[in-house]
Formats: C-alpha cells, sequence, structure tokens
C-alpha cells in the first residue's frame, strides 16, 4: 500500500457522459461515477442542480442543456457546500444566471471552511477540477433559505429542501412533486463509495427515510446512473443506508474496542470490503470515511476541518 498515489491523484481516466430524459422538465447529467448534475426546465427558465468543479467544465453542462432548451439558465441550486459540486457557477453566467440558492447551513460552512475545502479537493482529486485555472474564487450563494423554499419555473412547481443532515450539515435536495423526480445530491450514492469526511453519520439513516417518504419515481443521485423506477430509486436509498451504516457500525465498534485509527481502518474493513471493494472511488474515499466516523464515534460531534496539509498526514498515516 505504501506506493499508492495520494487519494485519486493517479485517476486521469476520462468519463463518458451522459444526458438522460427523466420527466417532461427533468434531465440527469451523469458520468459513469464522477459528480452528476441535474437540470430543470421550467416554463421561462432553467434550473441547474450543482455547478460542476470548474467554469470550464460548467460548459459541457451548458453543450448539453442547449440541445434540449434554449431558455436562459436562470438558477444554480447547490446541493452542499463541496468545492466539486460549486466551483464552476461562475460558468453560467453568460448564460443568464440571476440566483446562486444554497442552504443557510451551506453558506455557513463555506465561511467557515470553503477555502480550507477547495484546496483540498483539488489536491486529492486533480481530473475533477479540469482547468481550475478558470475558477474565480469560491462560489457564494446570492439566495439562501432554512428547512424549505419553493420556486416556481411558470406552472412547475421546484421545491428546495432539507431533509435533514447526512453527508454534510447543508444538504439540500430538488423536488419536483407534481413529477416526482428528486435530485438528491450526495445525500444518496449508487454503485460509487459515499464521501463521509464532513458527515453526520449518526443522522444520515433518518435523512433517508425522510426522503424515502417523498415518494420519489425517478432519482438523481450525487455519483452514479440515474434511477428511473420506483425499484431503483428504493434500490439506491438502500444501498446509501448500507454504506454508512456498516461505516458507522465499524468506527462505533472500533472505538469501544479501544483501536486507534489504523486498527480502526483494517476493522472496517473486514466490514465493508465485501460488499463496497469494487465500487467507484471506494479507496478514495475509504480513508476520509473511517477518520471521520472514528471522530463520530469518539464523540467529536461536528467533522473536523479538511485541510490539504490534514489530508496528507491522515492518508500517509493509515497507509501499511
Amino acid at each position: 500500500m505504501n506506493s499508492k498515489a495520494f487519494a485519486s491523484q493517479a485517476d486521469l481516466e476520462e468519463k463518458k457522459v451522459s444526458f438522460e430524459q427523466l420527466s417532461e422538465n427533468a434531465w440527469a447529467y451523469t458520468a459513469e461515477g464522477d459528480p452528476n448534475t441535474g437540470i430543470v426546465v421550467g416554463d421561462d427558465a432553467v434550473m441547474v442542480i450543482d455547478a460542476t468543479a470548474t467554469p470550464v467544465m460548467a460548459q459541457d453542462v451548458i453543450r448539453h442543456v442547449r440541445t434540449v432548451t434554449d431558455k436562459p439558465i436562470k438558477y444554480v441550486t447547490l446541493t452542499h457546500y463541496h468545492a466539486v459540486r460549486v466551483l464552476g457557477a461562475s460558468g453560467y453566467r453568460g448564460e443568464g444566471l440571476q440566483q446562486i440558492i444554497a442552504s443557510e447551513d451551506t453558506r455557513d460552512l463555506i465561511v467557515e471552511r470553503g477555502a480550507q475545502d477547495m484546496a483540498s479537493e483539488i489536491g486529492r482529486f486533480p481530473r475533477l477540477f479540469n482547468a481550475v485555472e478558470s475558477v474565480p474564487g469560491l462560489t457564494w450563494p446570492t439566495l439562501t433559505f432554512k428547512g424549505e423554499m419553493t420556486l416556481w419555473l411558470g406552472s412547475l412547481e421546484v421545491k428546495i429542501m432539507q431533509r435533514g443532515r447526512g453527508h454534510t450539515k447543508g444538504d439540500t435536495v430538488v423536488w419536483l412533486p407534481q413529477q416526482k423526480v428528486l435530485f438528491s445530491g450526495d445525500l444518496v450514492e449508487y454503485d460509487a463509495a459515499c464521501y463521509t469526511g464532513d458527515a453526520y453519520l449518526a443522522d444520515w439513516p433518518q435523512t433517508l427515510d425522510n426522503l424515502a417518504a417523498l415518494g420519489a419515481e425517478k432519482l438523481v443521485p450525487g455519483r452514479g446512473p440515474a434511477l428511473k423506477t420506483p425499484q431503483q430509486v428504493k434500490a439506491g436509498l438502500a444501498y446509501t443506508r448500507a454504506f454508512v451504516s456498516a461505516l458507522y457500525r465499524g468506527a462505533q465498534e472500533a472505538v469501544a474496542a479501544g483501536m486507534d485509527l489504523k486498527a480502526a481502518m483494517a476493522h472496517t474493513r473486514k466490514l465493508m470490503d465485501p460488499d463496497f471493494a469494487q465500487v467507484f472511488i471506494y479507496e478514495h474515499c475509504l480513508p476520509f470515511d473511517v477518520t471521520r466516523a472514528y471522530d463520530e464515534a469518539s464523540g467529536i460531534r461536528d467533522p473536523r476541518i479538511w485541510t490539504a496539509e490534514r489530508d496528507q498526514e491522515m492518508w500517509h498515516a493509515l497507509q501499511q
């Protein structure tokens, strides 16, 4: 394991993009386990959900949107604060962008740790920040909400909601109640590891229950393919629950047994490798995941801030 490149610095393979229509107004932009983007086309305007990592990368989303509509992209909604989701927002300015929407909790996290997160993520996974020099700086929301807000794109009702903490404390979903389409951000993943370095693992299963209660028939997860039937939605929720529950259980058992972090990593692997070792970005996520799970199981309620320096220290400490 010593020779393993840090995080995903060695992951250089470009992913194939899919652009699929899920309902009259909803599309999914997915890329084989890379971060997904959602698109909602209303009567008079378009909303993009998660802005990609750089303005140059946003141009590819725009190119796909322009194959289905020439309406202005007035709204970008951020499901959470992570750099890979938000730093591309400025790329939509030339397309009619009026508001960048996020929860107040997400804005608070950008204030508290946005700069450190930006440096940390770019160092971990360079391929996901294609043309990083095009990023003008942090992305700041222009419109924030607490709990829930409703936006009407003409006759289309778009609910922007917090349904509980999980991936971060600011997690936001976008729900089209008329069409039963849910954009979950990283609260739900499918065929990809859940990144939990900034998570609230004890809360996450209840948040998944809250999402299940919406009765979505289609769901765009944070990573992985679009889920296009009620059965697939159920499978995505179950997959995410299994991942975060096994992770947290492993950490709780390790802390109860007095293990150090390295031993906790080995213990958690025994629980998780059989089911998840083959999924996208598992090896990238697991050291960060176990570190946060170990902290939370040890009573550290809020995630500690990841810096580029802390990333490297943790990574090398956990290698064999």
